[in-house]
This record gives C-alpha cells, structure tokens and sequence, in this order.
C-alpha cells in the first residue's frame, strides 16, 4: 500500500476544512454612515434608537429609487426574509411603510426648500402610483394642501 500525503488543511471560521487553492474571503459589513442629523430629522428619533438594520433600511430608502423600492426587495438587498425584517423592525417600534413615509416626506420638504414643483412630477419622484395619493400625504403631513402650498411660491 501505497503512503499518500493528503493536502494540509486549513479551516474556515465555521470550521469547515478547505483546501490549499481555495480562498477564504471575510467579508465585513460596514455600518451605514448616516448623517446623525439627517437621520434624526427624517424619524425625529436619534440613530442611538435603532438598530443597524433599522439605519440600513434608511440608508437604502435614502439612496434608491423610491418608485421601485418594495420592502421584499429591501429584504434581499440586506440578505433576510421579509419576515424577519418586519420583526427587527418591530423591534425599534417603525415599520417599513412609517419608514418609508418619512423619507417621502423628508424628500419632499428638501425639494420644496428649493423650489416648487408640479404635484404630478414631485409624486412621480417620491415613488406614489397615483398623484391623489401624494396629496393625501402631502395634507396629512403639512396640514394644509398641496395646492396651498403653491400659492406660497407664486
């Protein structure tokens, strides 16, 4: 019988073995750089108040397009079930759609910082299928309607 030498083994952290011409790759999430203030402005929360996934889910909202972000695509982008980010989220007292509002509504109050816009171009922006929609939000953000609010600029 012949004496083989087996290739020395090293192992993953999991502590599975893997061979000499495989590579291990770590891969560190860092944590979102969020604007602290920016964040507090948005939620009226401090960061200190959510979680990492919490801030991600901002984080994402911030940076996409909100005309196509459904909170089963943030789910995968962060790589867990829609299940379980409605219970991470639940666990900071927000869900995703309350999120979601508050981006809308941060948006728009920065876009309207700078000028006026027509209500169907600013609903299209912050991702409502119909414009009424907008202005329904628009009402119950601000107290007063969107059509109010041009009259402010002109």
């Amino acid at each position: 019988m012949e004496n083989r030498r087996h290739p020395q083994r090293s192992h993953e952290p999991s502590g599975q073995p893997c061979s000499r011409n495989q590579r291990v790759i770590r891969v560190s999430i860092p944590k979102p750089e969020m604007n602290q203030e920016q964040v507090q402005r948005i939620t009226q929360r401090s960061t200190a108040s959510f979680s990492h996934t919490t801030l991600r889910v901002i984080n994402l909202l911030m940076t996409g397009d909100l005309s196509r972000l459904r909170s089963d695509h943030i789910a995968d982008e962060l790589g867990i079930s829609p299940t379980t980010l409605r219970r991470r989220l639940r666990v900071d007292n927000i869900s995703y759609q309350e999120l979601l509002d508050q981006v809308r509504q941060y948006h728009c109050e920065c876009q309207l910082e700078d000028r006026w816009v027509p209500g169907k171009t600013l609903a299209w922006k912050l991702g409502y299928a119909e414009v009424n929609s907008f202005y329904r939000a628009f009402k119950r953000w601000t107290g007063s309607s969107y059509s109010d609010m041009k009259l402010q600029f002109i």
